[in-house]
């Protein structure tokens, strides 16, 4: 039940910020600037910047992420290959 009470919260704060970022970036250039609907809205130029700064952070994210992994795989691979080796000398 949490689960479905979870999803359907984020389906509707998906919908909220895509209905406001659509009205901000379709809607808004047509209204005149002195109308008070512009207090609501941030300006402009912030529909480009912020979805360059979540795209960037998301970027820094996915590449910090598989560059940990990228090395946790290679020191299991180093000890892997290094245990192998000792096992060899070993056995000689």
């Amino acid at each position: 039940m949490l689960a479905k009470l979870t999803g359907v919260m984020m389906l509707m704060v998906a919908s909220i910020v895509f209905l406001y970022y659509s009205i901000w970036t379709l809607f808004m250039p047509f209204v005149d600037d002195g109308h008070p609907l512009h207090d609501l809205f941030l300006p402009r130029v912030w529909a480009v910047r912020i979805p360059v700064i979540l795209i960037l952070v998301g970027i820094a994210v996915v590449g910090s992420f598989l560059s940990v992994v990228m090395i946790r795989s290679g020191r299991k691979k180093a000890a892997k290959a290094k245990a192998a080796a000792g096992q060899g000398k070993k056995k000689n």
